[in-house]
């Protein structure tokens, strides 16, 4: 388990390091193409670092926001804190800050930068319809997201994911509307077109490249949590029988979106849940992670 935990994050750095070298690749293409490199290099920097920082600083806070989640305390959900407050002791970590969701669709994400920000939320669907043994191996779940750092590196992945997806967007803009500056290299058309060529190819397939990293990586991730879950819980019956019920429920999260559906323990975008073998897809399949639980 523990060496799954470091190969883990050996995965989440090297996808850190590839996913940046992409970023910058990017910005260089499209600074030859605008006829300066190293202005393409340092947009592609400074939109990551003002992202970075946003988003470091209080991307934990804009996701609950988005989500709709109301901070309670103990007296609003007595079990549920009972529940939280054993697993983290159990996994040595703080007690996170907890978040309701009023949705009647049973689901629940971890997010925040370290285990000292950490916040978990869940739906008030999950609440009433799972048992204690359900809801113990969900949020057994969760921590396990924060005690790997997880929240962490899915942070700093859709960062730069997102500011790749932006600086391409912003690149293909300008060239449709024709606002970019165009590469002076002696004056030779030729020379323009190959690199506007390869600029727009960049553009196209860095998102997709990047995209297609983040959730190879994150469909891992969620197996490991499913395992550091069962470790913690001893009880392997309780995470199955709740992943079975959030994913045969038919009702569908309203608060949820393509931005947010990641952070969840089941994908709330049922359309896309059918297509789990995808490699678009940022869940493995539900089915192949209760054969797993449950050999364990």
């Amino acid at each position: 388990m523990y060496a799954e935990i470091a190969r883990n994050r050996r995965n989440s750095w090297l996808l850190v390091v590839v996913v940046s070298a992409v970023l910058l690749l990017l910005g260089w293409a499209l600074g030859e193409y605008w006829g300066n490199s190293w202005f393409g290099v340092g947009l592609a920097v400074a939109v990551a670092v003002v992202t970075s920082l946003v988003s470091f600083f209080g991307g934990g806070s804009i996701i609950l926001t988005m989500s709709r989640a109301k901070k309670i305390e103990k007296k609003d959900a007595p079990q549920l804190f009972n529940v939280v407050e054993e697993l983290s002791i159990a996994a040595g970590l703080p007690m996170p800050a907890v978040y309701l969701i009023d949705d009647t669709a049973p689901n629940a994400f971890a997010t925040g930068r370290d285990p000292e920000h950490a916040a978990v939320a869940i739906t008030s669907g999950l609440l009433e319809k799972l048992t204690r043994d359900e809801l113990q191996g969900v949020m057994a779940h969760e921590l396990s997201h924060v005690r790997n750092r997880d929240i962490l590196f899915s942070m700093m992945v859709g960062i730069m994911v997102g500011s790749i997806v932006l600086l391409s967007d912003f690149f293909m803009r300008s060239f449709l509307w024709g606002g970019g500056r165009r590469r002076k290299s002696g004056g030779k058309d030729g020379g323009n077109a190959i690199f506007a060529v390869v600029a727009i190819l960049l553009a196209i397939v860095a998102p997709i490249f990047a995209k297609l990293l983040q959730l190879a990586v994150s469909r891992q991730r969620e197996y490991l949590a499913d395992a550091s879950a069962v470790q913690l819980t001893r009880y392997p019956a309780g995470l199955a029988g709740a992943l079975r019920k959030i994913s045969g429920d038919r009702e569908v999260l309203e608060a949820a979106n393509r931005a947010t559906q990641h952070l969840y323990i089941v994908n709330p975008i049922k359309p896309f849940e059918k297509r789990a073998k995808s490699l678009f897809s940022t869940h493995p399949p539900i089915e192949e992670r209760i054969e797993r639980i449950m050999s364990m």
